[in-house]
C-alpha cells in the first residue's frame, strides 16, 4: 500500500492541470517542504493561481495528535473535546525553562496544516488535491486517472471487492495509501541530523552551536524551548521542536499575496476551520501551528503568508516586533506603523505578548543582540536533517 501510495505521490496525471503532483509542493530534494522563494506555491488549471497560504512541510507528522482545544492529558491518547465555546479560554505565559506549567493552558494542539482542520494523513492528501487553487483536481478525475494508472491492478487487489464496488471506497484507499507512504518511508522522518547525533554522543556542537543551543533555550533570551520543545520525549522519542500548539504571533501582512490586495479579507486561522468559528472559537482568531524547526535552516518561506524569507527575518520579528514595529508593519496615515495589520482590531487581544522574546516594551533592550541572533540560526541548522 505505501508503494502505491509513493506511485501517487510522483503522479501528475492526479491533477487538473496534469502538470501537477504532491512532490510539486513538498520538494523531497528540500525535505518535502516546497523549494524556492515564492511566499505561496502557484496551481490551479493553469498553474497561474496562488495558494492561500504558504506550504507546510510533510516531514515529521506521524507523531501529530489530532487537533482538540484543552489541556494535554498525560494518561490518555484521546483529543480533549473541543468546547462548545471558546471565547473564555485561558493562555498563561510559555517558559523554555518549565514548559510544564504552560501544558494545562486552554490551547489548541494537534492537527494538520496551518489550522489544524486535518486530523490523519489521509484527510490531509484530499485538501491539496481538490483545492482549486492547487491541484485543482475532482473526486471524478482522480479516480479517472487511478482506474488507468500504472499502480491501479495493485491498488484493486488490496482494495478488495468493496473497491470493485464502490468507487468512493477505492479513492478512499488511495487516499489511505499516499498516508501509508508518509508513514513508512523513512523519509519523512530520518532523524538523521547532527543534532541527533549529537543526542546519541555520536558528534559534539561547535562553540557558536553550543551557544545558540544555551540562548534558544534561556528563557529570557530566545525562549524558543518554550514552544519548540528540545527535549526527549517519553519513550525516548527524539524532539520534534514543537509543542503541537497555536499561537497568534501578529506575522504581517503580506502584500504579495492577491487575497491581500482585499482590504476587508483576513485569514484567522485556528477560527477560519470551522463555518461560525470567528464566533465559537473567537480567543483563537489569528493562531497558527506551531511548526517543527527539523530542517528549517534549508527553507526560505516563513509563517503561515510566507511574509518572511529567511531565519533571520523571522528572529528580528521575534526580538524587535515591539521595538521596532516600522521594520514590519505598514505605516497609517499619521505615519505611525498599524500594529498586527493582519488581524482585526477586535482579534489583536490574542496576540502573545507575554512570552519572551515578545514582552519587551518600547525603550527596552532587545532579548537578543545581532550576535546571539546568528547564533541561534547556527544552532538551528545544526537540525537539518543529511
Amino acid at each position: 500500500m505505501a508503494l502505491i501510495g509513493k506511485a501517487l505521490f510522483y503522479d501528475e496525471n492526479l491533477s487538473g492541470s496534469g502538470k501537477l503532483s504532491c512532490a510539486s509542493c513538498h520538494d523531497p530534494k528540500n525535505h518535502y517542504a516546497a523549494s524556492g522563494e515564492s511566499s505561496v506555491f502557484l496551481g490551479g488549471h493553469d498553474l497561474n493561481l496562488q495558494g492561500r497560504r504558504a506550504v507546510p512541510t510533510l516531514t515529521y507528522l506521524e507523531r501529530r495528535p489530532n487537533f482538540s482545544i484543552g489541556p494535554d492529558n498525560p494518561v490518555s491518547e484521546d483529543a480533549p473535546p473541543i468546547p462548545a465555546n471558546a471565547t473564555g479560554a485561558s493562555h498563561g505565559s510559555k517558559n523554555a525553562a518549565n514548559t510544564a506549567a504552560s501544558a494545562v493552558n486552554i490551547v489548541p494542539q494537534g492537527g494538520l496544516f496551518w489550522d489544524g482542520r486535518a486530523d490523519t494523513l489521509q484527510q490531509q492528501a484530499a485538501g491539496p488535491m481538490y483545492d482549486p487553487a492547487e491541484m485543482a483536481s475532482t473526486p471524478s478525475k482522480v479516480l479517472g486517472r487511478i482506474d488507468n494508472a500504472p499502480y491501479t491492478a495493485s491498488l484493486k487487489q488490496l482494495a478488495g471487492i468493496e473497491g470493485e464496488a464502490s468507487p468512493g471506497f477505492l479513492l478512499d484507499e488511495a487516499m489511505f495509501a499516499l498516508a501509508r507512504y508518509q508513514i513508512e518511508d523513512p523519509a519523512f522522518h530520518p532523524y538523521s541530523s547532527k543534532f541527533d547525533s549529537w543526542l546519541e554522543g555520536k558528534e559534539k556542537l561547535s562553540s557558536r552551536e553550543r551557544q545558540g543551543y544555551l540562548l534558544f533555550n534561556d528563557p529570557g533570551k530566545g525562549n524558543c524551548a518554550a514552544c519548540h520543545l528540545d527535549t526527549v520525549q517519553p519513550g525516548r522519542l527524539p524532539p520534534l521542536f514543537t509543542d503541537h500548539q497555536y499561537e497568534a504571533l501578529g506575522a504581517p501582512r503580506n502584500r504579495e499575496l492577491t487575497q491581500n490586495r482585499n482590504p476587508s479579507y483576513y485569514d484567522l486561522g485556528v477560527c477560519d476551520r470551522q463555518p461560525d468559528g470567528r464566533k465559537t472559537l473567537s480567543s483563537y482568531c489569528g493562531m497558527f501551528a506551531t511548526p517543527t524547526l527539523r530542517n528549517t535552516g534549508s527553507r526560505h518561506v516563513f509563517f503561515h503568508n510566507g511574509v518572511f524569507h529567511s531565519l533571520k527575518q523571522v528572529l528580528d520579528f521575534y526580538v524587535l516586533r515591539e521595538l521596532k514595529p516600522e521594520r514590519f508593519y505598514a505605516a497609517k496615515q499619521n505615519g505611525h506603523p498599524l500594529m498586527y495589520d493582519d488581524l482585526p482590531t477586535k482579534y489583536k487581544h490574542n496576540i502573545d505578548k507575554t512570552d519572551a522574546p515578545f514582552d519587551r516594551k518600547p525603550g527596552d533592550n532587545p532579548a537578543l543582540s545581532d550576535q546571539e541572533i546568528d547564533d541561534i540560526i547556527v544552532f538551528l541548522k545544526t537540525l537539518t536533517d543529511r
